[in-house]
């Protein structure tokens, strides 16, 4: 898949507007954890291969499968040796180009988090990942301890450099979904068609 020019898709650098200038509805306003990582391809072949989620685990060390449950929600199995852990995610905002938001439909911890693409001046793509705990009851203790915090920060940050060297390897998105989601609804360009019509996100 040949690149394209991504000059006409240059996101602003404030968190929670679109390049047209559209406040989103569901922009971080603060957050436990925000790491960032510039990788060596175009803005739209590093949101194409980012967005086809079921390769996660083709270069995450604790991402073990994603698993496709409607069009905008997926279901993650998290790992570490025999440990196990599996959660529901639903994206509630999606640009393509510029920025994905998502919250855990899980409760003992909930969280939300969000990633935005950005061109650099070398032709290149800024991602920022920003997460926000939002634990109840006894774990909010946690939450507030520097180093699980300070884990969760370690965390994303092997995640995204492992993203980095996965994309670059490849030169190119292995798959694409332009779709845009508003408040966790696929948006139409066209009246939707009969439910048994509708197209399943392709996560790769």
């Amino acid at each position: 898949m040949a690149h394209e020019d991504d000059g006409g898709q240059a996101v602003p650098n404030t968190p929670g507007m679109r390049s047209d200038g559209v406040t989103r509805r569901r922009p971080l306003r603060e957050w436990h954890v925000e790491e960032t990582v510039e990788v060596s391809v175009p803005v739209r072949t590093a949101y194409d291969q980012w967005t086809q989620f079921k390769t996660f685990p083709r270069f995450s060390d604790v991402v073990q499968g994603v698993e496709q449950i409607r069009p905008t929600v997926t279901a993650w199995t998290l790992g570490y040796g025999p440990l196990r852990h599996r959660f529901e995610v639903e994206i509630v905002e999606q640009d393509p180009d510029a920025y994905l938001a998502w919250r855990g439909l899980e409760q003992h911890p909930a969280h939300q988090g969000e990633v935005e693409f950005r061109p650099t001046e070398s032709g290149g793509t800024a991602i920022t990942v920003r997460m926000l705990l939002q634990p109840h009851g006894a774990a909010k203790v946690l939450t507030r301890s520097s180093r699980v915090v300070g884990l969760t920060v370690r965390l994303v940050r092997g995640e995204l450099v492992s993203f980095k060297h996965f994309i670059e390897g490849l030169g190119q998105a292995g798959g694409a979904w332009r779709g845009t989601i508003r408040n966790g609804r696929v948006q139409h360009d066209s009246p939707e068609p009969p439910r048994s019509r509708v197209a399943q996100w392709p996560v790769g």
